[in-house]
This record gives C-alpha cells, sequence and structure tokens, in this order.
C-alpha cells in the first residue's frame, strides 16, 4: 500500500475481541480511538455479536470513511476455546465486509505490533499502555492501546513496506 506522506486515507487498526479496541485516521488525517463491546446480550442469538460487529463498521465508515484500509492483530493462539471462537467470528466476519467493499484488510502479528510500540515483542499490557500515553493518548484499556500501536505501526511502516 503505497502513498504520498502527504495524502491521508482513511485507515482502520483493529484488536479483535469482545472488547475490541480501534483507532482509526481519518481522511482529514485526525487520529480518533476507543473500544467497542461486543458483548452479547442475555436473549441474544449466536449471530447477534457479529451482525452488531459489521453494522458498527458500516457506521465507522459512513461517519468517518470511507476506510481505504485495515489493519489488524493477527491472534495464532488464544488462552481459551471460548476466546478463539469469538476472535475467528470477528475476522471472518471482518474480512467477509470489507471483501464486499473492495477494501484491502491485513493482519499483523502480535510480536511485530508490540515490538514496534515498545522495542520488545513479549511486552505486557501495561508496557502497551504506557507506549500509547507517551505518544500522548489516554487509552481506557490495552485493547485500546493495541489499536493505537497497530495504527502507528501501519501508518509509519506504510502496512510493513518500509
Amino acid at each position: 500500500m503505497t502513498q504520498s506522506e502527504n495524502t491521508p486515507r482513511c485507515v482502520l487498526a483493529l484488536d479483535l475481541g469482545t472488547t475490541t479496541g480501534w483507532a482509526i485516521r481519518g481522511y482529514d488525517g485526525l487520529i480518533t480511538t476507543g473500544t467497542a463491546s461486543f458483548r452479547p446480550g442475555r436473549y441474544d442469538g449466536g449471530g447477534m455479536r457479529y451482525l452488531r460487529f459489521t453494522n458498527w463498521l458500516t457506521e465507522l465508515d459512513r461517519l468517518s470513511g470511507p476506510i481505504a484500509a485495515i489493519w489488524f492483530e493477527e491472534v495464532r493462539r488464544h488462552a481459551g476455546t471460548d476466546a478463539a471462537h469469538v476472535y475467528g467470528g470477528l475476522i471472518a466476519s471482518l474480512t467477509a465486509w470489507a471483501e464486499l467493499r473492495g477494501i484491502p484488510y491485513q493482519g499483523v502479528p502480535v510480536g511485530t505490533i508490540k515490538r514496534h510500540a515498545t522495542g520488545h515483542g513479549n511486552a505486557p499490557k501495561h508496557a502497551m499502555i504506557a507506549a500509547a500515553r507517551a505518544r500522548g493518548y489516554s487509552p481506557a484499556d490495552d485493547n485500546e492501546a493495541d489499536a493505537i500501536a497497530i495504527l502507528h505501526w501501519a501508518l509509519e511502516t506504510w502496512g510493513g513496506v518500509a
């Protein structure tokens, strides 16, 4: 993904999970960050989490977009089966949503993100939060801090090309 440094595009970075961290650089160059909860409600069917996620993506695209590229944390190992299932469903929803719109997307290995943000590929959560704070952000949690790190990695390395 090559582009001129002076040509801002809307770029989205995600740390996928029940609490999804997100960071977006709008077409105007402004960076906004936060978290979104996709915890199912008491009476929700199994697919409601993913329907809410895709609706959230559509609204983000409408309000801040159009989204030109998406980067997300590529997790290869989860502590529990439930977390792995949720992550897989969110990845499937994200990639299908992006494919339908012709938006390129790329996973970034966890170690790559941590190394870029802190200098250590196995940095703990508190170090990722500290790295985001050092850049002038006030992340609510490690999910938001990870999304901030992904966004800066993508912008500073042109998605790993630099």
